[in-house]
């Protein structure tokens, strides 16, 4: 987005403010090349069910009334969310950074709140996107109920909300993609992995189902999977309390460290 965009969008008569020209070009940075960031995350979260789902639709059973392939299909879709909502914001930060061009971001008057809304707002939609994607192809492989839609759009607005904020901060953090490389595949790839997406907690060890709940990964995924099913490992109610207060509070470090511009302004 180069800063004299900015200006006729502000001049030229139209409506668009800094904000809404900096979320257009976020999302259609994406968009323009959907087949790789929507179309491809949409066939891998195809081939997990199709290989988990095989493999263990007639071994394992959850919740006593649930097949395990039910099970599985929520827990695709919430990680496809989560994983491309961070993907989007923290690599568009840091092939800005590294490219020379986020100079025309910062040259135009964007509040640090406009940068904050615009950049994770487009992450979300990429998330949903991607997960409504993964829906729609793995829906056809089992029979799901909806038994609380609104705690499904609640936790998967939020969850790709925190992990668009999430990627903001690795983005403003990373200098190099080898750095931001490091950040997803150490924190992000295991934290989700191990957030209960093919497997129930209750079939954890003690120990291991205690360390389970210090990852609030686990409650988005939990919470998400309650919308469809009415059951969960904990509380739909505790979930959504820890994705609030997780959410708050990186979008609190994220806002402070765009208001102080660090790593962004030299």
């Amino acid at each position: 987005m180069r800063a004299d965009h900015v200006g006729l969008a502000r001049a030229g008569g139209g409506s668009m403010t800094g904000f809404s020209t900096l979320f257009y070009k976020e999302v259609l940075r994406f968009w323009k090349v959907s087949f790789q960031t929507v179309a491809a995350p949409v066939l891998t979260a195809l081939l997990y069910l199709m290989i988990f789902g095989h493999v263990l639709e007639d071994r394992v059973k959850v919740y006593d009334q649930i097949n395990y392939t039910s099970f599985l299909v929520p827990g695709l879709v919430m990680m496809s969310v989560l994983q491309n909502a961070f993907a989007n914001s923290s690599s568009s930060l840091i092939q800005s950074k590294i490219t020379g061009n986020l100079v025309f971001v910062l040259l135009p008057p964007l509040s640090h709140w406009e940068m904050y809304g615009a950049y994770v707002l487009a992450a979300v939609v990429r998330g949903l996107a991607v997960g409504l994607g993964v829906f729609l192809v793995t829906v056809a492989f089992t029979h799901l109920t909806f038994a609380a839609p609104l705690w499904i759009l609640g936790f998967a607005f939020f969850g790709a909300a925190i992990l668009g904020t999430l990627g903001l901060i690795a983005g403003i953090w990373a200098e190099k993609f080898d750095q931001l490389a490091a950040f997803q595949n150490f924190l992000i790839m295991p934290a989700t992995f191990l957030a209960g997406v093919f497997y129930s907690i209750q079939s954890l060890p003690p120990l291991w189902q205690a360390v389970s709940h210090f990852n609030p990964f686990f409650y988005m995924i939990d919470g998400f999977r309650y919308g469809f099913f009415g059951v969960s490992d904990v509380a739909p109610t505790t979930s959504l309390a820890v994705v609030g207060v997780t959410f708050l509070i990186l979008a609190t470090v994220a806002l402070n460290l765009l208001r102080r511009g660090y790593k962004l302004r030299h």
